[in-house]
Parts: structure tokens; C-alpha cells; sequence
């Protein structure tokens, strides 16, 4: 009898194309969902009858609760290598195994900068309004030249960003708890003697952390005030560590000339949230990681993972 095995919130349909999974056609049934489950009550009636899931990054959460709703499952497979919404000791105590796979930090990186230039140029009212017939030109871009890009994080996708900063002719500075003076240089970096020192210093400051208790709720209201009323936000990172209310209320009063989001409390982001009105707001739907090449490499290696779970040798087993 057949394993069954649950894709979740495949939204493009992209998973099948995006890995061969024939060799586990004799073994395993794979059920793909392209619609996101809204509620842990809608996910365990989706579910439950499987005993191998594959989630995306962080899209669904399996807090010790879900995982006890789900009896019949023994292996969660999830892209990337890090997931803090798996119970992971929940997941042993319940002998559930849980695999990651490889992840690039091209993509965010690649975005970082797609967004901040939108930002800089008013990529995106200028182009609404040349294809409604609206003004022809309406704003002034922001030169990146000369300007002082700020870094909150400085890891491997940060530091990636600061290459191609430099290649802008901009002067980088770069700020964590833990960043070095020495750490920063090799990044061709300067390392700001504070974040209030960097928020006050930058024209454009981009978050490249990693959420935990020290970074949640690290930009506030107070920290949107320490910036120039012509500086530009960009948060590819985690949605918690920027403050929502206080960022909608410094866009809403101009006092900051824009932000740029790709990541949200709340995924995929309700209708009649604000921030899809928010002006001075460019807006993406958590599309960091979302390219073939990181797909072709999350299903492919899923489809590893699973293979090598039925083998009795996972791989890649996080935790």
C-alpha cells in the first residue's frame, strides 16, 4: 500500500515540473494543494490521512498542537536548512522525522536590490501611470551614487548586498549585535558604532536578520523617527522584526520617503489589509525565494529526502 504524501501551497503548480518524482510513483501517492489552508482545522481535514508532507519554507506553521492532530504522519520535508515554526522536539517526541533541503541567497539578494531600485526610480507609479495615460513623468528618482546604503545584518545575503552597493558607488555601513569592526571591513563595510548611528546616517536601510527574541520589534516607532525623512526602508528578511503599525503610521505621515516589503505577519496577506493601500508602500508577495532555480533544488531535493527516509538513512534531518 502507498504512502501519501501532501505538497502544500504549491500556488504556482510549480512542483511538478520542478522535480522528477516517477521514482516514487510505486511507493508513494503525491497530492499537491495549490490553496493555502487559513486554519489548523483546514490543514489537519487536508492532511491527515498522510504520512509524508512537504511545506515551503515557513509558509505553514506545525506547532506540538498539529502535530498531535496528526497521528499518521513520519516525515516533514521543508526547503531551507533553518524553520522556526516546526515544533522540531514536538516532531521527535511524536516520531516524526523533519528534513530541509539546500537553499541559495541569490534570490533575496536579487530582490533586495529589484525593490530598492523600484523604490529609488518610482518604478512602479511611473509605469502605472504611462499605461493609464497619466502624467509623463511624475516623480524624481533618488541617485544611489554617493548615497550611504545601511545594512542591519551583515550574514551571507547581507554581505552579498554589499557588494553590489558598492558596485553602485554607494558607502556601505553595516551594524548587528554581534558585528565586528573586522567582519564589516571584509565586507568592504563600515561598521556603525550603533543601529540608531546607522538609521540616522542611511539613505537606504536594508534588513538582512534573522528573527529571534533580540531582533523581533527591532525597528519601532522610534527607530522610523531616527531616519532622514528622504530615507528609503527595505525588509526582505522576516516581517516581525519591522514593526507593521508603526511602519503603516511613518508611510502614512511621510516621515519616510518609502519602504519596500516582501515578508508579512500574515501569509498570504488578507484582501483588506492596509498594507496593500499603504502609500509610499512598494508591496511583494513573499517572492525572495521563489525562482526556478530555488524550486528545481527544494523539490529535487525533497524528493531526495523522501527517498532516503524509505531507505531508513534521511538525510539533511534538521534538529
Amino acid at each position: 500500500m502507498r504512502l501519501r504524501c501532501a505538497v502544500l501551497d504549491d500556488y504556482q503548480d510549480a512542483a511538478a515540473g520542478a522535480a522528477d518524482w516517477s521514482a516514487l510513483a510505486d511507493r508513494v501517492e503525491v497530492v499537491r494543494f495549490r490553496e493555502h489552508f487559513g486554519s489548523e482545522d483546514e490543514l489537519v481535514a487536508a492532511v491527515g490521512d498522510c504520512e509524508v508532507v512537504v511545506t515551503l519554507r515557513e509558509r505553514v506553521a506545525f506547532p506540538a498542537e498539529v502535530l498531535r492532530r496528526l497521528p499518521r504522519l513520519r516525515l516533514l520535508v521543508a526547503s531551507g536548512m533553518r524553520n522556526s515554526v516546526i515544533d522540531l522536539a514536538a516532531a521527535r517526541e511524536g516520531g516524526v522525522t523533519v528534513c530541509g533541503t539546500e537553499s541559495s541567497s541569490t534570490p533575496p539578494v536579487e530582490l533586495t536590490w529589484a525593490l530598492l531600485l523600484g523604490l529609488a526610480r518610482g518604478i512602479v507609479p511611473e509605469s502605472a501611470a504611462l499605461r493609464a495615460g497619466g502624467p509623463w513623468q511624475s516623480t524624481l528618482g533618488a541617485d544611489l551614487a554617493g548615497r550611504r546604503l545601511g545594512l542591519l545584518g551583515l550574514g551571507k545575503i547581507g554581505a552579498r548586498v554589499a557588494r553590489i552597493g558598492l558596485a553602485f558607488d554607494m558607502e556601505v555601513l553595516a551594524w548587528s549585535q554581534n558585528l565586528t569592526a573586522q567582519r564589516a571591513a571584509e565586507a568592504s563595510a563600515v561598521l556603525a558604532a550603533s543601529k540608531e548611528e546607522l538609521l540616522e546616517a542611511s539613505d537606504f536601510v536594508s534588513v538582512h536578520l534573522v528573527l529571534g527574541d533580540r531582533t523581533r520589534g527591532l525597528i519601532g516607532a522610534p527607530e522610523l523617527a531616527r531616519m532622514k525623512p528622504t530615507a528609503h526602508l527595505v525588509n526582505t528578511s522576516r516581517a516581525a522584526i519591522v514593526d507593521q503599525d508603526a511602519l503603516l503610521a511613518a508611510l502614512r505621515e511621510g516621515r519616510i520617503a518609502g519602504a519596500a516589503v516582501d515578508v508579512f505577519e500574515q501569509e498570504p496577506l488578507p484582501a483588506d489589509h492596509p498594507l496593500r493601500t499603504a502609500p509610499r508602500l512598494l508591496a511583494t508577495p513573499h517572492l525572495g525565494y521563489v525562482t526556478d532555480a530555488n524550486y528545481r533544488t527544494y523539490y529535487g531535493q525533497a524528493v531526495e529526502d523522501i527517498e532516503a527516509y524509505l531507505a531508513g538513512k534521511p538525510v539533511r534531518v534538521l534538529g
